[in-house]
């Protein structure tokens, strides 16, 4: 993760302490994140999910993977494989059918500053 955003110490213990699972971390990019993927921001969103399809292909690639949630704007969040693969049928080359996602977003949490913000508070509890 450091490789891609400054962690401090403090942020780090809470990250360690709550990943994997159902938390996104939004942290300062370092300058090794291409630039076509901040735009307007300096900042990133770091997601290590408890899902096992998630961990074997961190494992397998060995690298981060960048994502989104299947949710268009202003409309419910999509959990249903065959509904997913429906509605993005024409955005995507391909579809990796781990099962049913749940419907409850991650919960987000600002660590630019000097204490964390819940941005969002979704299914991980603090």
């Amino acid at each position: 993760i450091s490789e891609y955003a400054y962690v401090s110490n403090s942020a780090y213990k809470l990250m360690r302490r709550l990943l994997p699972g159902p938390y996104t971390f939004i942290l300062n990019a370092t300058r090794q994140v291409p630039k076509i993927l901040l735009e307007k921001r300096k900042t990133v969103g770091i997601r290590v999910p408890d899902h096992v399809v998630c961990q074997a292909l961190l494992a397998e690639f060995g690298r981060p993977i960048i994502s989104t949630s299947a949710c268009l704007h202003n409309q419910d969040y999509l959990s249903d494989p065959d509904e997913i693969a429906a509605t993005f049928e024409n955005l995507a080359d391909l579809f990796l059918d781990a099962g049913p996602g749940g419907l409850e977003p991650s919960t987000i949490i600002d660590l630019t500053g000097e204490e964390p913000v819940v941005v969002r508070q979704g299914k991980g509890k603090l």
